[in-house]
């Protein structure tokens, strides 16, 4: 102002202007700070404006991206609260915009594999900002939609394979759709879901069924082949050509091997009473493995017998031959239990018969230990044998519904008659060894009493001195003695006679034998027996030694003694 008023005091302004000039720059002034207050009293509503709305945004998206409030510090200035909130609503929102991002991605790839597994997508609310958690459970779930793509696509591969490879072997073509798209080269024409697998699972068990039912067929007619062929003897290096043949498919080697027994069966229908022969033979054979019983073949009898060959004879043999074959198949299992039983059973009867042979004690080396050894083992396993024998019988009945019969007779009354039988057999030979015993008792009572006859040369009979003897009231044991030569011959005999008195008597010495022996000697066999020597009664023996010296010798009824 002060230059102002210079400015109009040089120019010569007078007073009035002057007061006018200044009037005019006041006004001016007045204005022009009027302005600045304006602008920078809106600046303040402005910033205040901004203040509200970014605390809004930050409300709204710390709901949406499920944070916490942001709150501000205490004693900040307008600028350094907006300046806060304003940061802090750019950093939310490019949060918010990295998730809606990562999310459209995830999306997109759970979208894409629900459509290939035909699976429900995860869902999150359209519209709306996931939450970290949500956003790792959709990773989670596009992971393990990923690993179960993966596992399908190598069972798809795998099936494909398997029945593409299942049709090439059996020459099969493809007749359905499905089968057709199953061999397909293009890998997307399968949607990887579980009604598809189910269906390809079922058509690899089809076909693999199938293949079974042809592999028998074939095998079957392998055998039908080779059975035709062994009954017509053919040249056999024509059969092995024929049967080492290049192998193709399996149709095709059906139809090869049904054409071979078809030529096989118009041969053997020009030699029907050979084949039929043969087949009997196999028959017999057959039978026999089986353990079959007259009464088990005699209901083919009237076949088997018939000499009348025709076709309808040969199917009837044939059906007859196949029906024991299963049975033999089936029953396998116990006839085999059963020939181990009858190996045991016949060890058994072994070790029986060698149990009661006396010379059996004269083996050296351990064989008796050996052999009681044996014994035992096989004792305690034919009890086992013939449980799981009983186990096995009972279960082929219950399913059968028929008895199992091995030579007429149940299994278990085969066991048992046999067990009898053995019995039997030893009763026999115990009464046998119980009889011989008796005969061998009265043979040598019978020979103490004989007249003696002239001894020979240098033939001495020694005689002791009589001892007397304490009679029972029912027994007296007569004693025996043994002459022994005194020759110096390599072999030596002995005599038994009887001595009386007022019979001129040799002294001799008296041998071991005789020293060793007080009765009558008594066989080895009867030692092994359960019976004992029947004793003689003291009446018997005087009426017998009455009737012997009656007729052949001296009677003296002081003889106690007999050697």
């Amino acid at each position: 102002m002060a230059r102002l008023v210079d400015i109009w005091d040089s120019i010569g302004i007078m007073e009035d202007q002057r007061v006018e000039r200044m009037q005019t720059v006041k006004k001016h002034i007045d204005g022009l700070l009027h302005s600045m207050i304006m602008e920078e009293e809106a600046l303040r509503h402005r910033i205040r404006a901004d203040i509200i709305t970014s605390q809004k945004q930050l409300e709204t998206l710390s709901l949406e991206l499920s944070v916490e409030p942001y709150k501000l510090e205490e004693d900040l200035t307008v600028l350094q609260m907006e300046k806060n909130l304003r940061c802090r609503v750019d950093y939310l929102l490019k949060e918010k915009n990295e998730r809606l991002r990562e999310l459209s991605d995830l999306k997109k790839q759970d979208e894409e594999l629900c459509v290939t597994l035909c699976s429900t997508p995860y869902y999150i609310p359209s519209g709306s900002v996931p939450s970290q958690t949500q956003l790792q459970e959709l990773q989670e779930h596009v992971e393990k939609l990923s690993k179960e793509k993966e596992n399908r696509v190598k069972i798809f591969s795998g099936l494909r394979e398997d029945i593409r490879t299942l049709m090439d072997e059996m020459g099969h073509e493809p007749e359905s759709s499905l089968e057709r798209e199953s061999i397909c080269p293009d890998t997307d024409i399968f949607l990887l879901t579980h009604d598809n697998i189910k269906a390809l699972k079922l058509l690899l068990s089809q076909l693999e069924m199938k293949k079974e039912s042809l592999i028998s067929a074939r095998d079957k007619l392998k055998e039908r082949a080779t059975s035709l062929w062994n009954r017509l003897s053919c040249p056999e290096p024509e059969g092995e050509v024929f049967r080492e043949a290049v192998m193709s498919t399996l149709s095709d080697d059906i139809r090869r091997w049904r054409g071979f027994v078809e030529h096989l069966e118009e041969l053997q229908m020009a030699h029907l009473e050979e084949v039929v022969d043969k087949v009997r033979q196999e028959l017999v054979i057959l039978w026999d493995k089986c353990m079959f019983g007259p009464e088990q073949r005699e209901p083919f009898s009237v076949h088997f017998c018939d000499n009348h060959y025709t076709e309808e004879l040969l199917a009837l043999h044939d059906t007859e031959l196949l029906k024991t074959k299963a049975f033999y198949e089936a029953a396998q299992p116990i006839l085999e239990d059963l020939e181990k039983w009858k190996r045991n059973w016949a060890l058994f009867q072994e070790f029986e018969r060698k149990a009661a042979d006396p010379n059996r004690f004269s083996n050296r080396g351990g064989s008796l230990l050996k052999e009681s050894k044996d014994r035992a083992k096989v004792q305690k396993l034919l009890p086992k044998l013939e449980e799981e024998l009983r186990g096995h019988v009972e279960e082929w009945e219950k399913n059968k519904g028929s008895s199992f019969l091995v030579q007429g007779q149940r299994i278990m009354d085969y066991i048992s008659s046999q067990w009898e039988e053995h019995r039997l057999q030893k009763d026999k030979e115990k009464n046998e060894r119980a009889s011989f015993t008796l005969w061998m008792t009265k043979k040598t009572e019978t020979s103490l009493f004989k007249t003696p006859t002239k001894r020979a040369l240098g033939a001495t009979c020694t005689t002791p001195t009589p001892n007397k003897i304490k009679k029972t009231p029912n027994l007296l044991a007569p004693r025996t003695a043994t002459v022994n030569s005194s020759s110096s011959s390599s072999s030596s005999s002995s005599t038994t006679f009887l001595c009386v008195p007022g019979r001129p008597q040799l002294s001799a010495k008296r041998s071991k034998t005789t020293e060793a022996s007080s009765g009558l000697r008594v066989p080895l066999q009867e030692f092994n027996s359960d019976k004992k020597p029947i004793p003689m009664s003291y009446s018997a023996f005087t009426s017998e030694l009455s009737r012997k010296a009656n007729s052949d010798g001296f009677l003296n009824s002081t003889v106690k003694d007999m050697l």
